[in-house]
């Protein structure tokens, strides 16, 4: 059981948003979104490689989320050098 559509996409915006406000980062709603939704699924798989497994939950989701946002917005920075 996942969060679904809605949910993935509101969880997503907020993660995103976090993430953008932590990272000093000037992004817009659809950034924040995308980068929460992709940040989320590239840490969950990182993790799982690691055995490490987030809980399928909305918080759990949320804190993933913020920190791959965080992780993507770092390499793009770190890219555009």
């Amino acid at each position: 059981m996942g969060l679904g559509i809605i949910m993935s996409i509101i969880v997503g915006g907020l993660a995103g948003w976090i993430a953008s406000i932590v990272m000093k980062a000037d992004t817009g709603l659809f950034t924040n979104i995308i980068l929460g939704i992709v940040g989320a699924v590239v840490l969950n798989v990182l993790l799982g490689w690691a055995g490490i497994y987030a809980e399928r939950a909305w918080l759990p989701q949320l804190i993933v989320g913020a920190a791959g946002a965080a992780l993507l917005i770092g390499l793009g920075r770190m890219i555009r050098r």
